[in-house]
């Protein structure tokens, strides 16, 4: 149905939303593979906008794929690439296109990714490049101050880091996000605190909490989180659980833990429901929803 995820926000009920990366190809149905398994278990899809610095097929065509292979679309927007002038036209674009929901991001430094010599951009940041969104939405009119012919109509979404002061995620809401997706949570304690200071600046009625979630699927994945992700916690407790089952049965470990986490995570007030990121195993998603008891359709 158009506009899912909005109508899923307005009920009040869990929502539930996954994420895809573009392939590093140009067949399409790359995407519809990647989107079909979640088709009917999650009320959207983002598509992610070169994920890692790395050059992928534009979230642009990729969520207008995953809206032909019927499944609704978050298409992310980085500031890392582009001037003012192209985010804007790649915002109106996607709102001709039919894509409804947008998270808007500064993005990850091109030296993190496959073209390290590439040249930033970054003329506006996550909180601006939302700011404009929302005066293109609400108001009819561009940065510059000039009127659209026609106003899109899009959801506003942004990233949040739960391990960063909520005054971040205060800025953004009050920039015009309507949800936000988290960095992985594993530290469920931790981020019960961070909503808890949510809460008191009222943020969590304004704007929709989704707190990310995803499966540590090997020890090397583990190790690479430990070193230092931004915002990311990994607890002792849940490093001993992992390094404590055979190797061979790590992977499963870690999708009983997400599943866990999950359960956890629905309990607290404040959260609207989870993101689920599987890099390259999207289709273990419906597994770890069935884990954690959410097995109805979307």
């Amino acid at each position: 149905m158009p506009d899912a995820l909005r109508s899923r926000l307005a009920s009040g009920d869990v929502v539930i939303t996954a994420e895809i990366s573009p392939p590093r190809g140009a067949d399409p149905a790359a995407i519809g593979a990647a989107a079909g398994p979640l088709r009917g278990r999650v009320d959207a899809v983002n598509v992610t906008d070169g994920p890692g610095g790395s050059a992928r097929m534009s979230s642009l065509a990729g969520s207008v794929l995953a809206l032909a292979a019927g499944v609704e679309p978050v298409m992310q927007l980085t500031c890392r690439d582009r001037n003012r002038i192209a985010l804007q036209a790649d915002l109106l674009g996607a709102a001709a296109l039919g894509i409804r929901n947008v998270l808007l991001m500064t993005g990850d430094h091109p030296r993190s990714g496959d073209h390290p010599q590439a040249r930033p951009v970054f003329d506006l940041d996550g909180v601006q490049l939302v700011r404009a969104a929302r005066g293109m939405r609400d108001h009819g009119r561009l940065l510059s101050g000039r009127a659209l012919a026609s106003a899109p109509g899009w959801l506003i979404g942004a990233a949040a880091d739960p391990s960063a002061p909520v005054a971040r995620l205060a800025v953004k809401v009050a920039a015009g996000a309507e949800f936000v997706q988290t960095q992985y949570v594993f530290d469920v304690p931790r981020f019960a605190r961070w909503l808890t200071e949510v809460r008191a600046l009222g943020l969590d009625q304004r704007c929709a909490i989704l707190a990310g979630v995803g499966p540590v699927r090997s020890i090397r994945a583990l190790e690479h989180l430990m070193a230092g992700l931004p915002g990311v916690q990994i607890p002792a407790a849940l490093d001993r659980r992992l390094r404590g089952v055979p190797a061979g049965q790590v992977a499963a470990e870690g999708l009983r833990i997400c599943a866990d986490t999950i359960q956890q995570l629905l309990q607290l007030p404040g959260v609207r429901g989870v993101h689920l990121m599987t890099p390259g195993a999207e289709h273990r998603i419906p597994e770890i929803l069935d884990q954690a008891g959410l097995c109805h359709a979307h």
